[in-house]
């Protein structure tokens, strides 16, 4: 029992690090070849988990052979426009000018149910609206309302407004990241300015960040 378990949890260590090897692109929405590698892999690591006439080395192999093609191909595509659309396909319209592709929705077995369905997801009522749905090579449907249809940007009404920074977590759950705080030109007495001032401590604060403009926001535990 005991060898099992060792067994079970070395298998998904390996699996964890295999997978975060690939990138963290594999963690979003999947290609085909990244589902049908997702898929494989998992058959090929319960088998040595689960028999244990068969030995780590050999249920390790398969697993590091499926997760290295897969490394490697991903390499290639990155170089090859043809191999890329040959693993990946590439994206569909599936409407134009407020009509519907009916060829193309046929083609990738896309129901109008379901176009509408995912319509509906982005806030689309009315398919006049939509100048352009696409289906992406990962599943997703991407819409683009015509021009009028959609909200005027701050640009578009001439409003100014200051660019954003990125903030910098300081404080997450009552911990101090240290690392952060070098990084946003910080010390400990600027920190402990900062909650001497809130009226709280490093424990007791939920998060803290600070951006480049030393916009400080700090939430305090409840």
């Amino acid at each position: 029992m005991l060898n099992i378990f060792a067994r079970g949890v070395l298998l998904y260590l390996v699996l964890i690090a295999g997978i975060r090897f690939l990138g963290k692109r594999q963690l979003g929405q999947l290609e085909p070849s990244e589902v049908a590698v997702t898929m494989l892999v998992a058959d090929l690591a319960s088998i040595p988990m689960q028999d244990e006439n068969i030995s780590i080395t050999s249920g390790l192999i398969p697993i590091a052979a499926v997760l290295g093609t897969e490394l490697l191909l991903s390499f290639l595509s990155m170089r090859s426009v043809k191999l890329r659309k040959l693993l990946c396909g590439k994206p569909v319209i599936l409407m134009e000018n407020g009509r519907f592709l009916q060829d193309n929705m046929r083609k990738n077995r896309v129901t109008l149910d379901e176009l509408i369905s995912q319509l509906r997801e982005k806030d689309v009522l009315d398919p006049a609206t939509v100048q352009y749905a696409i289906l992406e090579t990962g599943g997703n449907l991407s819409v683009f309302p015509f021009s009028q249809e959609r909200p005027a940007t701050a640009k578009e009404a001439g409003i100014p407004t200051p660019e954003q920074k990125l903030p910098i977590t300081i404080i997450s759950d009552g911990r101090l990241l240290e690392d952060n705080l070098k990084k946003a030109g910080k010390d400990q007495k600027w920190l402990q300015k900062v909650l001497s001032k809130e009226k709280t401590t490093q424990k007791g604060t939920f998060l803290l960040t600070v951006d480049e403009n030393n916009d400080i926001r700090l939430y305090k535990k409840e």
